[in-house]
């Protein structure tokens, strides 16, 4: 079966299970709405018509609230004890400890707006809100003063409650209850409120995006809790303990994983009457110790009832100052229960962006003391591991295909994948180990590794067992520098903080190449690269130029209109203009094109490859033969294929247009021309030499040793290394000459140099005729290949292989010699002319393009740049 076929049969699938989840997903949501009855109290609580609560505003709106009224009659009670549960819960939360406790306390038992069997929906979820309801629960009750003990959450609506009416409330006991915000999750409300949004988006996605059947109404962990975290501001809680006059029980458990002891001890300093006790059990103490809590529960109600429980007045001198003390935030305890699994969740989803960046921050929070080493180090390497794995699983199953969608495509291409499959084919399950050591090699590496179908459990154990020694060292790396840093951090602020992370980073990126030849030769190489601008990146190199050309579209009062350069040529050759039709109007006027085809993406398969190979046999004058995308530019996408099969091959996989091109023995040159209209004759402004880099055998070292051993060759080492993928173990030869490349194109590794001695009056009246030739063509470079430089510059002769409108270059700037100041004094030159002969063509009455036309090929030419065919191009000498 043919790819196409697979991928089509592969589309229908994934329709078909969209299809699916959409209709699943439709049903779902028709049964929530239609057999959702809306909020029905049970019959089996009492119910309280309240006023809506907005933080501590009322509103005019009604809330309906369940709860429960037990225990001793108003009249004839001790006191009456209100129980606040805490998120998620309800009332029942406190079932096991009323049973406990004595039968004079009246015990009025509130399901919070959202919870239990009270409304569900409600305007705002936060502890202020609540602490609202239950003092108008209160009211309706007609309970005047009252003893609150507050369980999780609820701790927090406690101390809302008694801040909010601290006349009303006798004392406040808080069973592994909330406290403040510098000891929940990461101690910072910003990021706090952010990862309780990020729950609630979530939860909220899921109702909306999972099939439920009106189910999600009863999750657990469902919208009501989260809002209770996000809509609470836990900054709040601090200040009303400072403000808190009256008795208070701290009742914590030791192993409580998700409100830490800290957080009690916190509580009991700023309240320093505060009565702490601490017993050996985890945050659910209500259902796991039930009468030790009503022990330790009632013992505090009847001294708060008796008077003898104290006050901030009757609290010690000791207490007190050490309650005025500002928080020390260095004596923050490491993460734990809660906070710990999300900090190492965070990692193990942070190593899915950035793996190393995780580690270093793994490290530097181990160093603040914010986590402890064994969990940092386990979550980073869960997470390198599991992402990797996916990474191979994705090669195994998506394969090649894959590279060429976001978001993978955004990291991978398939040259570098190329090369890593290469690589792993020579080094085997050494590959994966060394990978992880070399920057860079990581993500292809892994993947090819599941394309290439290598046996998982093997994949398994060798990456497991690099992922044991290399994240250690740079978790451990980090925390070592990140106590130095720390120091620093008190004298020198973030300043240093900021110079030790980039010190890590220069650690990772530099140093560890440092260990390896093939490191060391990188390094050389891009540092080559940073200081020789003919390899600076175009985003770099252009800036200048740009600038340039938006002054020169100020000037002429438009910046299409320079499209008119060119009206032969759409959009005057700047984006988007076809190979084939250019070739075929100057072959039909000159006969100096070789013979070429076009090969549409929108015939079958079959057709393609009984085109491209009858071809090959006739016109195409035999293999090689050259096929490139019949939009493209800078060499995207060329290649020189060798084999019929390989042209069936790629004939068959093709998903845009492409030309089929006779191969042009000979030496490659660009031919830059410029005609103004009206002028007699053109002029050749520039002329490129293109040499194909080659490296000569020593016996010795490999193909791979000699292109990084190479002066040049090593600032383009990665072109190379690409193109020569198959061959890099091979020792050339002493004296043996290997080109590295086939395509005469700069960005993929051919050398530029000025050719314009080869500028002779007869090569000018030649070049000036093929140009006239080209009704509407002014502007532009030929690509062209000849026998020689000689033959060439005697007019004996050339063939064109290509033509470039309006952004083709002046490529003789490449030339080493030429420096950086005359590289941009030509092509502000070359620029300035193409505005001139636009404007000129455009008072002749030519039309520049529209912005809806430049617009849409620009597009157009992105979209076709995404859909090449997958199989990479490779070259061989």
């Amino acid at each position: 079966m043919s790819s196409a076929s697979t991928k089509a049969r592969g589309r229908r699938w994934a329709w078909l299970l969209v299809g699916a989840w959409l209709a699943l997903l439709v049903t779902s949501h028709v049964t929530w709405l239609t057999t959702s009855a809306g909020y029905e109290p049970s019959t089996a609580l009492s119910s309280a018509q309240l006023l809506e609560q907005r933080g501590a505003q009322r509103g005019a709106n009604s809330v309906r609230v369940s709860y429960r009224d037990l225990g001793a009659e108003a009249g004839s009670a001790r006191s009456t004890v209100l129980f606040l549960h805490g998120s998620p819960g309800s009332g029942h939360d406190f079932d096991l400890l009323l049973e406990q406790l004595p039968a004079d306390l009246r015990l009025v038992v509130l399901d919070l707006p959202g919870f239990g069997d009270s409304e569900r929906e409600v305007a705002d979820y936060s502890v202020e809100a609540h602490a609202g309801y239950a003092l108008q629960l209160l009211d309706h009750l007609g309970v005047e003063r009252v003893e609150v003990v507050g369980f999780s959450m609820g701790g927090a609506v406690a101390i809302e409650l008694a801040d909010a009416a601290p006349g009303r409330v006798d004392g406040l006991a808080l069973v592994a209850g909330l406290g403040v915000e510098e000891l929940e999750l990461f101690g910072d409300h910003d990021l706090n409120h952010l990862i309780h949004g990020l729950q609630l988006r979530a939860i909220q996605a899921a109702t909306w995006l999972l099939p439920h059947f009106g189910t999600a109404d009863e999750w657990i962990l469902g919208v009501p809790y989260a809002r209770n975290f996000y809509d609470t501001d836990q900054r709040r809680i601090r200040p009303a303990l400072e403000r808190y006059e009256g008795p208070l029980l701290v009742l914590h458990g030791v192993r409580d994983f998700l409100v830490p002891i800290e957080s009690a001890r916190e509580t009991a300093r700023l309240v320093p009457q505060a009565e702490l006790t601490e017993l050996d059990a985890s945050h659910f103490m209500l259902w796991t110790r039930p009468a030790e809590v009503a022990r330790v529960l009632e013992e505090f109600l009847e001294a708060v009832s008796a008077r003898r429980a104290p006050t901030r007045a009757q609290a010690s001198a000791a207490r007190l100052e050490a309650a005025a003390l500002d928080f020390d935030p260095r004596s923050l305890p490491p993460a734990s229960g809660g906070a710990l699994l999300l900090l190492v969740l965070l990692f193990v989803l942070g190593t899915f962006v950035s793996e190393d960046l995780t580690c270093i921050a793994a490290g530097l929070m181990v160093a603040q003391g914010r986590i402890t080493f064994g969990p940092a180090l386990f979550g980073c390497s869960l997470g390198i591991f599991l992402g990797d794995l996916g990474l191979f699983l994705a090669g195994r199953w998506l394969g090649r295909p894959v590279v060429t969608r976001a978001p993978l495509r955004w990291f991978l291409s398939p040259e570098s994948l190329d090369r890593a499959s290469a690589w792993f084919v020579r080094q085997g399950p050494r590959a994966i180990f060394l990978s992880r050591f070399m920057p860079g090699l990581r993500l292809p590496t892994y993947f090819a590794a599941g394309v290439l179908r290598t046996s998982f459990l093997r994949f398994a154990f060798y990456f497991l067992m690099a992922v044991l020694a290399w994240t250690p060292v740079l978790v451990g790396a980090a925390w070592l520098f990140g106590e130095q840093a720390l120091e620093l951090f008190e004298s020198w602020g973030a300043a240093a903080l900021v110079g030790v992370l980039a010190c890590l980073l220069l650690l990772e990126r530099v140093v560890v190449r440092l260990f390896t030849f093939r490191g060391r030769r990188q390094l050389v190489g891009a540092w080559r690269r940073w200081t020789r601008w003919e390899f600076w990146p175009p985003q770099l190199f252009y800036l200048p130029v740009l600038a340039y050309v938006g002054w020169l579209a100020l000037r002429h009062r438009s910046l299409v209109g320079v499209t008119a350069v060119n009206p032969g040529i759409p959009t005057g050759g700047l984006i988007g203009e076809s190979k084939s039709q250019i070739l075929a109007a100057l072959d039909e006027a000159s006969g100096l094109v070789p013979p070429f085809i076009t090969l549409s993406a929108t015939t079958s398969p079959e057709a393609r490859e009984r085109a491209a190979l009858e071809f090959a046999t006739s016109a195409g004058g035999g293999l090689p033969i050259v096929l490139k995308p019949d939009v493209g530019q800078r060499g995207s996408g060329v290649s020189i294929v060798r084999s019929e099969e390989e042209l069936a091959a790629r004939a068959r996989d093709l998903q845009i247009d492409h030309v089929l091109q006779r191969f042009v023995y000979g030496e490659e040159f660009g031919l830059f021309y410029v005609r103004e209209p009206g002028a007699s004759r053109g002029r050749i402004f520039s002329i490129t030499t293109k040499q194909m880099p080659e490296v000569t055998g020593d016996g010795v070292h490999t193909l791979e040793q000699l292109i990084l051993l190479g002066e040049r060759s090593v600032a383009a080492a990665s072109h190379y290394l690409r193109a020569q993928s198959e061959r890099l173990e091979v020792i050339p030869a002493v004296g043996e000459r290997i080109r590295l490349v086939e395509i005469g194109t700069h960005c993929r590794g051919a050398i530029f140099l000025d050719g314009s001695a080869l500028r002779t009056p007869i090569l000018e009246q030649q070049v000036d005729e093929l140009a006239r030739s080209f009704e509407g063509f002014h502007f532009g470079r030929f690509d062209v290949r000849a026998a020689s430089a000689a033959a060439l510059a005697a007019g004996e002769g050339f063939q064109v292989l290509e033509l470039n409108g309006m952004t083709a270059e002046a490529t003789h700037i490449y030339d080493p010699a030429c420096g950086l100041l005359e590289a941009y004094r030509v092509l502000f030159e070359q620029w300035r002319l193409a505005f001139e002969i636009a404007a000129a063509n455009r008072a002749a009455g030519a039309s520049p393009s529209s912005w809806r036309e430049v617009l849409g090929e620009l597009f157009g030419y992105r979209g076709k740049q995404r859909h090449h065919s997958t199989s990479a191009p490779r070259q061989s000498s």
